[in-house]
């Protein structure tokens, strides 16, 4: 399991993934995902995410863990994991 969170990101996410997809996953956010969030997602590693789940990591950087599963449907990306 990749849970890399060097300068290449996390779960097969880069920097720049992470930056464009936070306005969506923050904790008080509605906003829609950004078209260059849904660019970087297809590389993403969603199950590498479920095992954040319950660790408390993604609340201490604000990032509800909720949204940020829901963000391969909010971008119509085809087999989005589950945990």
């Amino acid at each position: 399991m990749e849970k890399k969170s060097d300068t290449d990101g996390i779960c097969g996410m880069t920097k720049e993934g992470l930056t464009a997809c936070a306005p969506f996953v923050t904790t008080q956010s509605t906003a829609p995902p950004s078209p260059e969030c849904c660019l970087a997602l297809p590389k993403a590693n969603f199950q590498c995410f479920c095992a954040f789940k319950n660790s408390g990591l993604l609340g201490f950087y604000g990032i509800d863990f909720n949204q940020a599963m829901q963000l391969p449907t909010k971008c119509k990306l085809p087999n989005s994991s589950h945990c």
